[in-house]
């Protein structure tokens, strides 16, 4: 069949330096050279985070993450608002009610963003500022919607809950600013737009985030941000616990390649790739879940005709053309198709998808104009050759 193509949400495909990084021979984790290794990595990351605050690693899925920056921040009992349009923002909010937390949600349909003016109008009627924290999902790859983490922000004003934000597929592959934005802690994950293995958590700490650890009395161990920045302080900088030393020794150099291609490159090379994938799912009449101006540069939920068995199509892109997209989740399974186009994802991967739509589609009973997708991408990549290079 040849060479597969990986469009999912995550796990992304790998670059082939980031490849061969990951099956280097594993060396000491309390040693002087994996010290250099860890203080690379987070240095890098805090580039991507866009913050000078403390930046940490733990060894686990983007969960673990989320679930981190509930435990170390809240206590039982505590007021929290989950926004949510999507399986995501309903995930990060059930971890904190599993520790304890007395969620609100504002929930909104899948496939809009949440508004800020409901976050700001709920925070007016806090007198008493009971409310302790904000949790939202920047980046819902269930629906492929992207919420305006930045005017939620603005939203908060002066109100001192916590704004945790859920950056696991938003973090490298949208513009998330957070010193400038005042986010207090923000995760991500290596296998999303930092195109690297699955097993690393990457939590930016900002102050406040720290004070509020000072108080915060929900149970922790293996997640305990206070122990993870006692061990980077360390003459040798360390973990507290093993580490997934191969997805290091991958961050170490995606990173890099990040960090030479540019940041707002990369960043906009997600756009385009995007943008490709909208324009040529448009062409062949399929309706996307979230239009414009709040599609995600990660992942792009296609709606199905009425009649068209999801598993089957998926299924066919598969064995015939070794395109592997996602299905849907939640309400939207059955009802839409995902495709992922977030790290190492190109211009070869985006027009194979098309190709391949263009091929199951009618063979399912769906007719569609042969080419018109890959043709009406091929157009958008010529508007942006410098981003591809």
């Amino acid at each position: 069949m040849g060479k597969e193509h990986l469009l999912i949400p995550g796990p992304t495909p790998l670059p082939p330096e980031v490849l061969e990084a990951a099956g280097k021979q594993m060396i000491n984790h309390r040693s002087l050279p994996f010290a250099g290794i860890l203080q690379r990595v987070i240095a890098g990351a805090k580039e991507v985070f866009q913050t000078e605050h403390d930046v940490l690693l733990l060894t686990s899925s983007g969960t673990g993450g989320l679930e981190a920056a509930v435990v170390n921040t809240l206590s039982p009992g505590d007021l929290v608002l989950g926004l949510s349009c999507g399986f995501f923002g309903d995930r990060f909010a059930d971890i904190a009610e599993a520790y304890g937390a007395k969620v609100e949600r504002i929930a909104v349909e899948w496939g809009k963003p949440v508004p800020p003016d409901l976050v700001a109008d709920r925070l007016r009627r806090d007198r008493r500022g009971e409310i302790k924290a904000i949790l939202v999902t920047h980046n819902d790859t269930s629906t492929g919607v992207t919420n305006d983490v930045r005017a939620i922000a603005e939203a908060r004003g002066a109100h001192p809950a916590l704004l945790l934000v859920d950056g696991v597929s938003a973090v490298g592959a949208v513009d998330c600013q957070t010193d400038a934005w005042g986010l207090d802690v923000v995760v991500t994950a290596s296998q999303k737009a930092l195109m690297s293995p699955p097993g690393i958590a990457l939590v930016a700490v900002g102050p406040r985030a720290w004070e509020a650890t000072q108080y915060a009395r929900m149970p922790r161990y293996y997640f305990d941000f206070g122990e993870a920045k006692r061990f980077l302080e360390r003459t040798v900088a360390q973990t507290p616990f093993t580490p997934a030393i191969s997805v290091l020794y991958a961050l170490d150099v995606a990173l890099s390649r990040i960090k030479q291609v540019g940041l707002q490159n990369w960043i906009a090379r997600h756009a385009l790739m995007a943008r490709a994938t909208r324009e040529g799912v448009r062409a062949l009449g399929l309706p996307l879940l979230a239009e414009e101006p709040y599609a995600s540069n990660a992942v792009t939920a296609v709606r199905v005709p009425e009649g068209l068995d999801v598993r089957r199509l998926v299924s066919r892109l598969k064995e015939k053309h070794g395109v592997v997209v996602a299905g849907g989740q939640g309400p939207l399974e059955g009802k839409v198709f995902r495709i992922g186009h977030l790290g190492y994802v190109g211009r070869e991967d985006i027009l194979a998808a098309l190709a391949a739509l263009e091929e199951a589609l009618p063979a399912l009973g769906f007719p569609v104009e042969r080419g018109r997708g890959v043709a009406a991408a091929e157009e958008v990549f010529a508007t942006a050759l410098e981003v591809l290079r």
